[in-house]
């Protein structure tokens, strides 16, 4: 079978391409020790506002001995639960989010604040917000016909 010499060197091409990628993506998951989120921890969609840390007095922001906090939220359809979140600037923040019904996503615009909540698990996610002012949670994941009137205010206050 003959293959011409053009098609050739492209074909050398996306090879070359295609080991770079996954030799970056090895170096990444083992000496840098970058993985993708993978926090394991169930919870039962059915009962989550019945008792333990979704009850509807636990969620919110709280803030934890060593100064950083913990938000806990619930993203059901169509709206995050609480409405509002407000953290201060520069402290590290644990989101810890699940949702009772469907998939949902949680983005902040212009942060690193994104994750994927599925029922029956809790998503978690660090981050620390540099910037004050105020910004969205939106849901990126389609989750029905209220999907673009689901969202919650972030708010970013001067830290102290």
């Amino acid at each position: 079978m003959h293959i011409d010499p053009l098609e050739k060197k492209w074909m050398y091409v996306v090879g070359v391409m295609t080991v770079i990628m996954i030799g970056s993506m090895t170096y990444a998951a083992v000496v840098m020790n970058m993985h993708p989120p993978s926090n394991v921890e169930t919870i039962d969609p059915k009962t989550l506002h019945l008792s333990g840390e979704f009850t509807e007095d636990n969620l919110g922001v709280s803030e934890n001995p060593d100064g950083s906090l913990t938000v806990r939220m619930i993203a059901a359809r169509y709206s995050f639960y609480p409405q509002m979140i407000e953290v201060p600037a520069d402290t590290p923040v644990t989101f810890r989010i699940t949702s009772p019904d469907i998939v949902h996503g949680v983005h902040v615009p212009f942060t690193n604040m994104s994750t994927m909540v599925i029922p029956g698990y809790v998503s978690e996610v660090t981050t620390r917000f540099s910037r004050e002012g105020e910004a969205q949670f939106l849901c990126n994941e389609y989750c029905g016909l209220g999907h673009d009137y689901m969202w919650s205010k972030l708010k970013v206050v001067p830290k102290g």
